[in-house]
């Protein structure tokens, strides 16, 4: 089953859009998160940040610095943004669609020319759907107004997951069936899946809404699920939320309902009803990787929510951990898991083990600048500041635009007294960031110790 939700996007640091937490006073702890954007090809993510951020500690425990200076603060640490993108295909039923054994076909003398139509249905029955197709094929190129013809054409296509031809196939045999006034509602409700499966939302909505209002009809998640799907892929959310819900009520294990339920409820910004349509659906198909994905990133968000500290947060920090763990057990080579579950460990102060994480996605030479970034992170927090040094550095290289990559690597530079290099550091992130006042101070800091 493919989760194509995460239509999937470039990484990229950014600041919070849901905006910065308290500073630190004392020996308290705040969580402060800026918002990045979770790579993938199997998922682009949009518009919601919501996200937490690391709690920052006080200088006195990361290092002893000059008595004459200031000592330099950890910044706020950007959390993966793994908001669900309406982009994204939503995935497949866990129960397929049904497809009719043998299609209903009505001959017209023209296509019966040596039995050439019982001979494409006798194929497609018999599970040959290319030789299926191409038998279809030759009679409507003979025969363009066989309806019967075009039907099984759409029929076997579909079998063979060339979605946009069976969609067209289909709508032919549709327009035929409808201009000779024949009804044919298994033909009308696989033509609208097709569509859904072929990504054009718009066209298969209005059969979906027919499939699931049509008089005497039993009523079937499947289609409810389709016709949220719709719903949703057009902007119509409210409507796909009852879709689904309808859905759900149909068969509770529907977990691409249950799914689709939790993104929308986590673009509204309802986390409490995302995480609750999120552990449904990974209770009910524990291999979906996408919804373990959002559902960590919702207890982050929610942690960010109740300030980041307490005992709500701490509570949701752990269960951002329990669910990237189950997320890493499904994808244990996959650095954008790894990176979500090393930033989970990040929130609820797990430093060291956050760090370990984090190495064995950074180990790649092509490991991404987020995921060096939050290594960098791990390290500076748990006071490895050659490690984090080395790591932001890696960082910098790949994301040479990014202030807080610099903010980050100054500060692992000036915990380790090199400080003509987090001079120079600081300095590209005033660059990059000129109205940005922490850069200012730092740069005023280290200033007289770099010369």
């Amino acid at each position: 089953m493919r989760h194509r939700v995460l239509r999937h996007t470039s990484a990229a640091v950014g600041r919070s859009i849901a905006g910065r937490a308290k500073s630190f006073g004392g020996g308290a702890g705040v969580a402060l998160f800026v918002a990045i954007i979770l790579f993938s090809a199997t998922l682009a993510t949009r518009a919601q940040s919501g996200a937490t951020r690391p709690r920052r500690v006080p200088p006195s425990t990361l290092g002893n610095e000059a008595q004459t200076r200031p000592s330099p603060t950890p910044r706020e640490t950007p959390l993966l943004d793994t908001s669900p993108s309406r982009e994204a295909a939503a995935p497949r039923p866990t129960r397929p669609a049904p497809r009719p054994t043998t299609p209903a076909t009505t001959t017209p003398p023209a296509a019966a020319q040596g039995g050439t139509v019982a001979r494409a249905e006798e194929l497609y029955n018999q599970n040959q759907f290319a030789a299926a197709l191409d038998e279809a094929k030759r009679i409507t190129a003979a025969d363009p107004n066989n309806s019967s013809a075009w039907r099984l054409a759409g029929f076997a296509a579909y079998q063979l997951k060339q979605y946009p031809e069976a969609a067209a196939d289909l709508q032919r045999a549709h327009e035929l069936r409808l201009a000779a006034k024949e009804d044919d509602p298994e033909l009308a409700d696989k033509l609208a899946e097709t569509l859904v499966l072929a990504e054009q939302f718009d066209r298969a909505l209005p059969l979906l809404v027919a499939a699931t209002t049509r008089a005497g009809a039993k009523p079937d998640a499947v289609k409810f699920y389709y016709r949220g799907l719709a719903e949703y892929r057009t902007g119509k959310l409210a409507e796909a939320e009852r879709s689904l819900t309808e859905a759900v009520r149909l068969d509770s294990k529907s977990a691409v309902s249950l799914y689709l339920l939790g993104r929308i409820a986590s673009e509204s910004n309802q986390a409490d009803k995302a995480i609750a349509a999120f552990n449904r659906a990974t209770v009910t198909d524990p291999r979906m990787a996408e919804a373990w994905v959002l559902l960590t990133n919702a207890y982050l968000r929610r942690a960010a929510e109740a300030g980041g500290a307490g005992p709500k947060a701490d509570a949701d920090y752990l269960n951002a951990i329990r669910t990237s763990e189950s997320l890493v057990r499904l994808r244990p080579a996959d650095e954008s898991a790894l990176a979500q579950h090393g930033q989970a460990l990040i929130g609820a102060k797990q430093y060291a083990r956050a760090a370990t994480v984090l190495e064995r996605a950074a180990i790649k030479q092509d490991a991404q600048g987020t995921t060096l970034y939050l290594l960098g992170v791990a390290h500076i927090r748990a006071k490895n500041f050659p490690r984090a040094v080395a790591a932001l550095e890696r960082a910098a290289a790949k994301s040479a635009d990014n202030s807080e990559v610099f903010r980050e690597l100054g500060l692992a530079y000036e915990f380790s007294k090199q400080y003509a290099k987090a001079l120079a550091a600081y300095e590209r992130g005033a660059q990059l960031a000129p109205d940005d006042a922490d850069f200012k101070q730092s740069i005023e800091r280290v200033r007289p110790a770099a010369k």
